[in-house]
């Protein structure tokens, strides 16, 4: 089983890569802001629970997102193996995310960051801002709060997967067939 963890700071080109990826390595995607949108909708005991935090503006609890991941991956027992997308975000998640997939018999394979500069980041997302109506695409000061709050949440998760040997970075700057044979090559070599 193939199960990737896609990094990358907003603007990176994540959703553009991981659709490929999806499709290449028939992957089932993980986002945690889809399954906890698809929990509330159908009305799961988690879902209730999740919806009841938010509404009150309290982070969901890393356990109520492991619960839901949980279902997600019980309820795709056949799929080819997962990309997570926007999880792992600190390092306590990323060892709650192995101690489930152990309790499954799988681990993680790799995790893949995409890497492009601050100032690239900034134009790419001002650009999406134009078509996207994302008021946090438009604004240069948002952008660059959120650039600097992915760098600095999400460095110890990368020396997480570092230390295990399952990091790998990728030059986010170039065509998207370019970053994506990037990416394919690294995958290859995992599975």
């Amino acid at each position: 089983m193939l199960n990737l963890v896609l990094f990358g700071p907003p603007g990176a080109g994540k959703g553009t890569q991981s659709e490929k990826i999806i499709k290449k390595y028939n992957l089932v995607h993980l986002s945690t802001g889809d399954i906890l949108r698809g929990e509330i909708s159908q009305g799961t005991e988690l879902g209730l629970e999740a919806k009841k935090l938010m509404d009150q503006g309290i982070l969901v609890p890393d356990e109520v997102v492991i619960g839901m991941i949980s279902n997600k991956l019980d309820s795709n027992k056949e799929a080819n193996g997962f990309i997570f997308d926007g999880f792992p975000r600190t390092v306590a998640q990323a060892e709650a995310l192995d101690d489930l997939l152990k309790s499954k018999s799988a681990t993680i394979s790799g995790m893949i960051a995409l890497e492009v500069n601050d100032e690239e980041l900034e134009k790419r997302l001002l650009n999406r801002g134009k078509d996207s109506g994302r008021p946090d695409d438009a604004n240069p000061e948002v952008i660059r709060k959120r650039i600097v709050e992915y760098n600095s949440k999400t460095a110890p998760v990368a020396n997480y997967y570092k230390d295990q040997n399952k990091f790998t970075s990728i030059n986010g700057i170039g065509t998207v067939d370019e970053i994506f044979a990037s990416i394919c090559t690294v995958v290859d070599n995992l599975s």
